[in-house]
């Protein structure tokens, strides 16, 4: 199967709120038990996705905030009117 050719499969919902992926699709995107899967939800759309696929997704995303602590860390540091250590 090509990677971004559609497949399409009907799946019920047990009780308790559990699906059963087939397992012709887990084979082929290599979903082994007990791994983590990570679903999101947009409207009435779900996408059901391997965790560590999905993480990927975010790298970089919140580099502005680590950028931001570590000029906001430099500025203390840098501040001499707060050495404690000179006036020891």
């Amino acid at each position: 199967m090509l990677k971004d050719e559609l497949k399409i499969k009907t799946i019920k919902v047990s009780q308790k709120g559990q699906i059963a992926i087939p397992a012709d699709i887990r084979k082929e995107l290599g979903i082994k038990s007990g791994e983590e899967l990570v679903v999101f939800r947009k409207g009435d759309k779900l996408l059901i996705e391997k965790s560590s696929k999905a993480s990927r997704k975010f790298d970089g995303d919140f580099d502005y905030m680590l950028r931001h602590a570590e000029k906001a860390a430099k500025k203390i540091w840098d501040n001499k009117e707060d050495a404690v250590w000179d006036e020891l």
